[in-house]
Order: structure tokens, then C-alpha cells, then sequence
């Protein structure tokens, strides 16, 4: 059985980081972040990760933007112009209009320890929260 876990690219070292990553025994980082290469992200941008996750963990990294919001629902969500409860809704619609759910299974059910990355922060959850329940009850 798949083992999935989440994890945030923000508010987090990279030694916690990658701790988390080899306690985890991962072998695939999913990264399902819409925004991945600007300053904020530090050393979580896709390129550094692209480099540093196969070296450091053995893991693969793949950027799925299949599994991302919309740049229009994240800014609704992240300017405040709507909460979790309905931001949640609309990726889980979005989501499922892509076939969201059948693209994770055929794309990633081959590895064993899959990390979801995502952007939780103190004052803001992520939709990899979201896609976490999805997939969690098609295993």
C-alpha cells in the first residue's frame, strides 16, 4: 500500500526538510504547487529541488501543475477574497473536471512513499490537504 504524506514548502528549514523526506523513506516529491520559482520560495524552488532531491534522498521530484489550482483561485483564496471552506470546493471541483484523481493513479501509483507538496503556512492551509483526502480514498 501507497504511503502518502504532506508536507509544506514554507516556514520549514531545509534540514527539516530533507529529514522529513528520508525519515519518510520517499521516493517521489509531488510537487503540486501552481507558484514554484520565485525568491519566496527559497531553497524549495522547483530548479534547487529538481537538483537537490535526487541527490540528497534518492527520491524522484516532479512538478504537476495537472494537480494545481488555477492562478485565478489561488489569488481569490489568497487575497482573502474567499475562504478555505469555498476555496477548497473549487479546487475539488477543478480537480475533479480534469480527472484530477485517475491522472494521480496513473502518474504516481508506482512509488511506494509519496510526499505531496504543497504551501501550508501559520495563517494559510493548502490545497494539497485537499488532494491528500482525494487520493487517500481511492487507495
Amino acid at each position: 500500500m501507497q504511503h502518502i504524506f504532506l508536507l509544506s514548502a514554507y516556514e520549514t528549514s531545509a534540514m527539516e526538510f530533507f529529514n522529513r523526506l528520508e525519515a519518510e523513506k520517499t521516493d517521489l516529491v509531488l510537487d503540486v504547487r501552481l507558484n514554484n520559482s520565485s525568491q519566496l520560495c527559497g531553497f524549495t524552488k522547483e530548479k534547487d529541488l529538481s537538483f537537490l532531491v535526487p541527490r540528497l534522498t534518492g527520491a524522484v521530484y516532479i512538478h504537476d501543475l495537472d494537480l494545481a489550482p488555477t492562478k485565478g483561485l489561488l489569488d481569490l483564496y489568497t487575497h482573502k477574497k474567499i475562504g478555505w471552506d469555498d476555496y477548497e470546493a473549487e479546487y475539488l471541483h477543478l480537480l475533479n473536471e480534469r480527472g484530477g484523481e485517475a491522472l494521480y493513479h496513473e502518474r504516481y501509483d508506482p512509488y511506494q512513499s509519496v510526499c505531496l507538496l504543497g504551501t501550508k503556512t501559520r495563517k494559510r492551509r493548502s490545497h494539497n490537504e485537499a488532494l491528500f483526502e482525494v487520493i487517500r480514498r481511492g487507495i
